[in-house]
């Protein structure tokens, strides 16, 4: 089931309706109505399914629907549409589909259209322009609306799916679909829940890395929390959705309103500067009301800058064009008010002059009162224009957000030291034996042992069976001049504070002993069926300007862990200055969870406030996105308080809550680095270390192609290369590892990239793309046929059917090492001068015929 039966499904040349039902019938009259440039047959019911001609596309009622999918297997038909039914259907017809070998959109669902065919085949009765935004909706009634407002305002459509019920066909499909359509330069989604969180991702990623992906979900209805941490209430269904969207680089929108004005801008404009926006207006009090708003939703993110104020066409015409041309602006927004004697249509005119002479960057406008004359030639132009001009702002915002999204996706992050990676092992154990005890909470001196795996600093403490034992602990820090923290230890009290289970900076032996007998009375008053296990002996962190953190994790039922950075104490959840995101992370994507909460600005110098060590802070959020990883037995994780300072981040307080249901457990929804396939390689007397590669090796790829020769890039690349981008290497090293892999070979001693091998899965994961590149200097010792050995190895652990590239027919090297590797060669119908080389990875035993000489 690849993309190319979607791609016939949803841009189909003949389309059959199975006719019977209310719903089939009106949706044949819908097709027979509009201009449908393809052909299409209409039976009068199943039983005329043997007289079915081949068709891209089926339409047919819930109950035909099974018949039909045999018939359309038969027929070598693409994909079948069923309009009605509802989720009593969707196993049933899943099923079928699968068996039958077809895609099927539906049950319940509105339907498709095809506006570049003059298909309309939704249950939505209105004419549908042809353009470049795309819809993919789960909900029927929001995609109704969303069809009528496009049919309303002529707003060109590449196409629009309803997936309904989604017994086959999903979001994710629909993505993939509109990512690889080249018309297509904006996708609309409007969904109501993710049902295959890994999937969603992959293909969300992947769209949006190459054209902008709006996403309208309503929040869902909470329901009653089991939480046990502040981590899980801070964790809640929607907070994990808009970490998913965010990660992905998805621009959330709160309602139809936002979601038109955001397909208005972002479908006609891309911003890629860091907002610095101009406004040009012919009245000052308009141009403040712009800046007022701007301010009042941006705050002080933004840069300001004066508004240019204007009288005629030709004032706006020469600023305009000076402010496209300045370095310091980003956007131009354009206001006018209808005041005599300027005729605001010539205005309008004269911004798209100016604007067509520099369309490198944005224009947006706002021509007050002056209806659709002005937004007809602004339309014509392709500038995003707007009732008014707080509606103007909100765009604006739009532009800046999705290009912070696409910036933060495509950075860069520092490298790390990861040469001594995390003991998973002896963290397992520490959780096999609570597990095997029947407890579901770590002990504080497990948790401390576990942290310390994973290079999360934490303070010393002693667990004290009773208040005497608490009182000998506290010696040995009065001892050393320091004071004491004194917590109770009991299983049934995750949150200590709330029954007073916590005394600080305790001096003396007196004072701890008369805290702990005060705490034990506490508890046997106020949790009467609580146990206490013991006291927690502290020495107290005195760090007077640290700012006082939060960060943890929790199990969300769709996407799995999600990690919590925020604002700390005891009122965390109240505060609400917390901002969640996706494990794994690395320390760009960890910097960028810290920068979107309020607290981040206190960690910076102020006064006489050193600023936080900030690296520190995110070292300590990789380490709990790789534990959120590797250990799916833990629940929920809390570090409340972390005190940060100039002098680094330390936990104060952790607690640890277990799953031991292992249906319950959820692993990462993005899968994380394989670390398990790491190679040593000795080829003669050249050693290499293999890897996986990592978003922090672009610079050591961009090392490594300035020393691969013009010749030898060519060869590569089919075309000559000259420099390389920051976006060009981060395509080569940011990977989605669910759906392509790239291995490194560095040498032995310098760390110097040798060579990289990497293969491109199609979003079904049965055929992949391979391209391998050696250091010029390195060529000849067999570096190149150990890449592609591990290559065609990961390429089968992973199911993948068929590997396959194009190599210029003049690349002989390369093609000797395919054919000596079992690839069958052959001439590509296209193009003379390239040969097609394919694998098969599905046919009996090995089909390399190779040696694993070198990789072991």
């Amino acid at each position: 089931m690849t993309l190319a039966l979607i791609k016939r499904l949803l841009e189909p040349a003949t389309t059959t309706v199975i006719a019977g039902a209310a719903e089939t019938d009106e949706l044949a009259r819908q097709i027979q109505a509009g201009s449908y440039r393809g052909k299409l047959v209409v039976l009068s019911g199943p039983n005329e399914l043997a007289s079915m001609p081949p068709s891209d596309l089926v339409i047919a009622f819930s109950a035909a629907a099974e018949r039909a999918l045999v018939a359309a297997k038969e027929r070598g038909c693409a994909g079948l549409l069923v309009p009605d039914g509802d989720a009593a259907d969707r196993d049933r017809l899943s099923a079928a589909a699968r068996a039958a070998g077809v895609r099927l959109v539906g049950p319940s669902s509105l339907g498709i259209a095809a506006p570049r065919l003059g298909l309309n085949a939704t249950a939505v009765p209105t004419h549908l322009s042809a353009g470049t935004l795309a819809l993919a909706a789960q909900s029927n009634s929001v995609a109704a609306g969303i069809l009528a407002w496009a049919g309303r305002r002529e707003i060109g459509l590449s196409g629009a799916v309803v997936v309904g019920e989604g017994a086959d066909v999903d979001i994710a499909d629909c993505l993939d679909h509109f990512a690889a359509d080249p018309l297509t330069r904006t996708i609309l989604l409007a969904i109501d829940e993710v049902t295959d969180a890994a999937r969603f991702l992959s293909s969300a990623r992947a769209a949006a890395r190459i054209k902008p992906v709006l996403v309208l979900k309503p929040p869902p209805l909470e329901a009653a929390t089991s939480a046990l941490t502040h981590a899980g209430l801070i964790v809640t269904s929607d907070a994990a959705h808009d970490a998913a969207f965010h990660r992905a680089g998805l621009l959330r929108v709160n309602d139809l309103d936002e979601l038109f004005a955001a397909a208005e801008t972002l479908g006609r404009a891309r911003a890629a500067g860091a907002g610095r926006l101009a406004i040009v207006s012919n009245g000052e009090g308009l141009a403040a009301l712009a800046a007022g708003r701007l301010r009042q939703v941006a705050g002080s993110q933004l840069p300001r800058r004066e508004p240019e104020i204007v009288r005629s066409p030709q004032d706006y015409r020469a600023a305009v064009a000076h402010l496209l041309e300045e370095e310091t602006v980003d956007v131009v927004l354009a206001l006018n008010a209808p005041v005599a004697p300027a005729d605001p249509l010539e205005c309008a005119r004269a911004i798209v002059d100016a604007r067509g002479a520099a369309p490198s960057k944005p224009v947006l406008a706002a021509w007050i009162g002056a209806g659709d004359s002005a937004a007809a030639i602004f339309a014509a132009a392709g500038v995003p224009s707007f009732a008014t001009e707080q509606d103007a702002v909100v765009g604006f915002l739009h532009l800046t957000r999705h290009a912070r999204l696409i910036k933060e996706l495509m950075a860069t992050p520092p490298s790390i030291d990861d040469d001594d990676p995390p003991d998973v092992a002896a963290a397992e154990s520490i959780i096999a034996r609570a597990l095997g005890e029947g407890r579901s909470w770590l002990e504080p001196d497990e948790v401390t042992r576990l942290l310390a795996l994973f290079r999360i600093p934490t303070l010393d403490l002693v667990i004290a069976p009773d208040a005497e034992a608490a009182v000998a602990a506290a010696k040995v820090q009065f001892a050393a001049g320091r004071t004491v923290a004194l917590k109770i230890v009991s299983p049934e009290v995750p949150h200590k504070s709330d029954v007073g289970g916590v005394e600080l900076d305790l001096a003396n032996e007196g004072a701890v002993r008369a805290a702990a007998e005060q705490m034990a009375e506490r508890l046997r008053r106020q949790r009467p069926q609580a146990r206490l296990t013991g006291f927690m002996v502290q020495p107290m962190a005195h760090r007077a300007k640290a700012r006082e953190l939060i960060a943890g994790f929790a199990t969300d039922a769709c996407f799995g862990p999600v990690i919590v950075f925020g604002r700390g104490g005891t009122a965390a959840e109240l505060i609400a200055d917390t901002h969640v995101a996706l494990p794994p992370l690395d320390l760009a994507s960890a910097e960028g969870l810290v920068s979107r909460t309020r607290v981040s600005r206190i960690l910076a110098a102020y006064r006489d406030v050193p600023a936080a060590d900030r690296r520190a802070i995110a070292t300590v959020l990789v380490a709990l996105g790789k534990m959120a990883s590797e250990l799916p037995q833990i629940r929920e994780l809390d570090l409340n308080p972390i005190l940060a300072d100039a002098s680094g981040a330390v936990a104060v307080d952790a607690r640890i809550a277990l799953e031991p249901d292992p249906a319950r457990r959820r692993r990462p929804a993005i899968r994380p680095y394989p670390s398990a396939w790491t190679r040593r390689l000795e080829l003669g007397e050249h050693r290499f270390f293999v890897r996986p590669i990592k978003p922090e090796d672009e610079l050591l790829i961009g090392a490594m192609l300035n020393r691969v020769t013009p010749e030898d890039l060519r060869l590569r690349f089919f075309a000559p290369l000259k420099s390389f981008s920051h976006t060009f290497l981060a395509r080569l090293t940011q990977l989605d590892y669910a759906r392509e892999m790239a291995f490194i070979a560095t040498e032995d001693g310098s760390g110097d990239a040798a060579g990289a091998v990497r293969l491109h899965a199609d979003p079904g994961h049965v055929e992949a793309e391979y391209a391998i590149l050696l250091r010029s200097d390195l060529k000849g010792m067999g570096l190149g046929r150990a890449l592609m050995i591990l290559m065609i190895d990961w390429a089968r652990a992973e199911g993948i059917r068929c590997v396959h590239s194009q190599v210029l027919a003049e690349n002989g090297p390369m093609l000797a090492l395919c054919q000596s590797l079992g690839f069958a060669i052959a001439l590509d119908p296209d193009d003379v001068s390239v040969k097609r080389v394919t694998l098969r990875l599905d046919a009996p035993g090995r089909s390399d015929g190779s040696k694993t000489d070198g990789h072991d």
